[in-house]
């Protein structure tokens, strides 16, 4: 970076540049979702997740490398292979969501994970949730059916599936906090990228078939993307104040909608961009609901190395970026 730059860069706030990192790691993230889309016309989702593993876990061995074998020392295997479990049962859903469905909408209703985080927290974690935090939880699962839109003569699976992978993201980020009790942030990444690996290639060894070359460079920018947008998100919560930088999330919807229209002709309708609209109203209610209360909340799940998480498939707060580490957003991200 050039003098001048470093020099304008560094003189700037906490909270101008938290949310310039949040920025990009919306559009890195929404470029992964595109990316995901693109190569699934060519490989199952399956497939497409099992390497999404493999290249992400291969960005992080410089972290084994630096800690050693000692990494993986944890006295809560069982916790570790539940969060597993979530984490990669979210990636499927979510990549077989974005190659089937609008881009746009896919990831519209994947923000519906805070929404499932405070179901989970009452039902798990025996949080009390207050009216007005509650309501707004129904309000946002109001706007995800608009965005679905269910007809009650057929399943709408491809939807379904979007929705299943919030659920399942808002579990494993449930899971990461209870770990996070007594395990450091770089075992949780470790266990999970390790053990996601594992898990993906029994089902991607079911549907296998090579990648042509053009599908391989895909193949290895997803997996790059993965770590490059959690870095960015990490950094943004770590340079500014969660409630100022979450908003700036949500612009991954932007980003989505602008390449499903550039690159795959996929024009929204208004009902997908009022649902979208109302799902962020209610999530953001809830985070300034919580500030104002002296408290935040994890807005979102994403993949995170370092120890404050994001993320989903991608969040992953993207796709794939299902958050894999301990700390929460507001706690330094998410």
């Amino acid at each position: 970076m050039p003098p001048p730059v470093l020099a304008w860069w560094q003189a700037l706030p906490g909270n101008a540049r938290g949310p310039l990192f949040m920025l990009l790691s919306a559009v890195v993230f929404s470029t992964m979702g595109g990316m995901i889309k693109a190569v699934g016309s060519d490989l199952h989702s399956f497939q497409v997740v099992f390497f999404r593993c493999v290249f992400g876990l291969l960005f992080l061995l410089p972290f084994i490398r630096r800690e050693g074998l000692g990494i993986f020392h944890t006295r809560r295997p069982g916790l570790h292979a539940l969060r597993v479990t979530f984490g990669i049962l979210a990636m499927f859903c979510l990549f077989h969501a974005i190659t089937n469905m609008e881009l746009a909408a896919a990831i519209s209703i994947t923000y519906a994970r805070p929404l499932f985080m405070i179901v989970l927290a009452i039902l798990i974690l025996g949080e009390v949730v207050r009216w007005r935090r509650g309501l707004a939880t129904a309000v946002g699962f109001l706007g995800v059916l608009i965005v679905m839109r269910p007809d009650p003569t057929a399943l709408d699976l491809d939807a379904l599936a979007a929705l299943a992978s919030a659920a399942l993201i808002a579990g494993a980020l449930t899971m990461v906090k209870l770990l996070s009790a007594t395990e450091r942030p770089l075992t949780i990444l470790m266990w999970f990228a390790t053990g996601a690996v594992l898990a993906s290639a029994v089902p991607a060894a079911m549907v296998w078939r090579w990648p042509d070359p053009g599908t391989w460079g895909l193949l290895v920018l997803i997996g790059a993307a993965a770590s490059l947008g959690q870095y960015l998100a990490v950094r943004a919560y770590r340079e500014g104040e969660a409630t100022l930088v979450t908003p700036f999330d949500y612009s991954q919807i932007l980003w989505a909608t602008l390449i499903g229209v550039v690159v795959f002709a996929e024009i929204p309708d208004a009902w997908t961009l009022v649902g979208a609209a109302v799902i962020i109203g209610s999530a953001l209610y809830i985070l300034r609901r919580e500030a104002q209360l002296g408290r935040t909340v994890p807005p979102h799940g994403g993949d995170a190395p370092g120890p404050d998480p994001r993320s989903g498939p991608g969040s992953e707060s993207g796709p794939g970026a299902e958050s894999e580490s301990g700390a929460r957003p507001g706690s330094g991200r998410r």
